[in-house]
């Protein structure tokens, strides 16, 4: 039977709830503030990246939502419910950044002893193929790699087969194959309907995943929006191109915020493009592979997050 048909009618209200929120949320360790107040909601079936520099807050927010810690004021819910409701924690997996593994079992017999938590777990084929272990089934947890051990993680938070899924920086560690498999795998699980919270340090990665990004500063949210929306909040654009120009004669170009070298390619970030390339093409003539595009999101987080630490400090 489908898991929404077989609700009692007491449980439709949580049913048809948020898969997560929070609500005028802080959270004070002694005298810091680590959340201020903060709305956030999680959609369902969409992958909600969770941005932030370190000590933003993005931690705490995920330990309100995950019933490990609990808001000095304001409100926390798993669908409609306290986060440590069995009934919420069973439609819910988490990935925690750090989280310790037994040395001892097997891989798939951590897997199995996790998925019997779960009323409908998923089959454990499935899990190992997801995470990309069918080759470690057998291994022991100790003689994992750290990739391997990040991809272990991943199968114990997905094996319950959640509709709510936290991934706590998923692929720190792992080599470029490997992420590569995970992103394949939180792509399939999005399609499937499940609402996914992604906490990354790579902004590639929550650019190539995301439908929404929310960007935490200071325990506040100060954006909130689609990868596009984010990267549209900046001026900012990015000039690439072959020149003879060294980086002493760009820099100093005005609009001009950043310079990279890659090969014999040029990029710079400007905020006024049109005008740094006339001076550029002025200066050199035989500028080639010219190409403009927007900025990035890395642009477009280190513009919000300096103007929220400008404000501040104002």
């Amino acid at each position: 039977m489908n898991a929404i048909a077989a609700l009692s009618l007491a449980d439709l209200p949580a049913a048809a709830a948020a898969p997560a929120r929070l609500e005028g949320a802080v959270k004070r360790y002694g005298a810091v503030t680590a959340l201020d107040g903060i709305d956030l909601e999680v959609r369902r079936g969409e992958l909600l990246a969770l941005l932030g520099p370190n000590g933003a807050g993005k931690t705490t927010a995920i330990s309100l939502l995950l019933g490990l810690a609990w808001p000095t004021r304001g409100r926390a819910e798993i669908f409609g419910r306290a986060p440590r409701d069995i009934a919420a924690r069973r439609r819910t997996g988490a990935m925690l950044q750090g989280a310790q593994l037994g040395g001892h079992a097997r891989v798939e017999e951590m897997i199995a002893l996790y998925s019997g938590y779960y009323p409908d777990p998923l089959p454990l084929t499935e899990t190992l193929r997801l995470a990309g272990l069918e080759d470690a089934a057998k291994r022991p947890v100790a003689k994992l790699s750290g990739g391997q051990q990040q991809r272990l993680r991943f199968a114990l938070a997905i094996c319950g087969d959640p509709e709510l899924l936290f991934l706590d920086e998923p692929t720190a560690g792992m080599d470029v194959e490997a992420r590569r498999i995970l992103w394949a795998a939180v792509r399939g699980l999005k399609q499937q309907g499940r609402s996914i919270v992604l906490t990354t340090h790579y902004l590639e990665e929550a650019d190539a995943l995301a439908d929404r990004i929310v960007v935490i500063h200071h325990g506040r949210v100060i954006a909130d929006g689609s990868p596009a929306d984010i990267k549209r909040t900046v001026a900012q654009r990015r000039i690439r191109c072959v020149t003879s120009l060294n980086e002493g004669q760009i820099v100093n170009l005005p609009g001009v915020t950043r310079i990279e070298r890659s090969g014999d390619r040029t990029d710079i970030v400007a905020a006024h493009p049109e005008a740094v390339l006339r001076e550029m093409l002025r200066l050199d003539p035989e500028l080639h592979d010219l190409e403009v595009t927007g900025a990035r999101l890395e642009e477009a987080f280190l513009s919000l997050t300096q103007d929220s630490s400008a404000k501040e400090g104002a």
